[in-house]
């Protein structure tokens, strides 16, 4: 069975288990795990799915939550951010850009938040967006993305010795997302060679993608959603 594939049935096997358990637990209650793993959970309780709403404005949100999520249920995610109703809408908003109108091939994006997620022990992340990746046509392998998944910083200038199966655009992706990622400031070097690959929309839909799912990690894991804290790139989706 192939990774993209394992990944679909696992993401959704979960998304089922998560989502009955959440339309059975009112607001008020403590919160539960949604994995298998008993040692950790979400430091917050996630909102009722579907969410409850007291304003005409707050259904507004979650209709354009739920649908920019379709044909997909509402994720742990989203029933966290909607304990604020304008921040989940204004990330949802954010997100949907950065997502859908941008012209960055589907591969080169997927790897660097890929690589994002990695830098920042960010799984739950790490399992939504590698299988991405893999259907954008990066090799599951150790020349695909057994290159993003390494732990030390990966330099633009180590290509030759590192950079696997990824092509010239893949690799400097991958780097300079390290880079902002692990130091925020980034080298000469490295942005020169960005700039020398990609025009100067593109250079700003990377850097915006990759600040975005900074922002995205952060999140996931001081909150712990979805429960992947202390896990690791081959056993996220468990």
């Amino acid at each position: 069975m192939s990774f993209s594939l394992r990944h679909h049935l696992r993401s959704s096997l979960l998304a089922y288990t998560r989502l009955t358990r959440l339309s059975s637990s009112p607001l008020t209650n403590t919160t539960r795990s949604l994995t298998t793993t008993p040692t950790t959970k979400m430091r917050l309780p996630y909102i009722p799915n579907p969410p409850p709403t007291s304003s005409e404005a707050d259904q507004a949100i979650v209709d354009r939550i739920t649908a920019r999520r379709a044909p997909r249920p509402l994720q742990a995610l989203d029933l966290t951010l909607l304990h604020s109703p304008p921040v989940a809408d204004g990330w949802n908003s954010f997100l949907g850009a950065i997502r859908t109108q941008t012209l960055l091939p589907a591969d080169e994006r997927e790897l660097a938040i890929s690589r994002v997620a990695v830098c920042n022990g960010a799984w739950y992340e790490w399992h939504h967006h590698a299988p991405l990746a893999v259907q954008a046509g990066v090799s599951e392998g150790e020349d695909g993305l057994g290159v993003v998944k390494r732990q030390e910083p990966l330099l633009i200038e180590q290509g030759d010795q590192k950079k696997g199966g990824l092509n010239e655009r893949q690799w400097a992706a991958v780097c300079f997302a390290d880079e902002m990622t692990r130091n925020v400031k980034v080298r000469d070097e490295t942005f020169e060679k960005v700039k020398g690959l990609f025009n100067e929309r593109e250079v700003v839909e990377l850097t915006a993608i990759i600040a975005c799912y900074n922002c995205v990690s952060r999140f996931l894991v001081a909150l712990d959603v979805g429960e992947m804290n202390g896990a690791g790139p081959d056993d996220a989706a468990h």
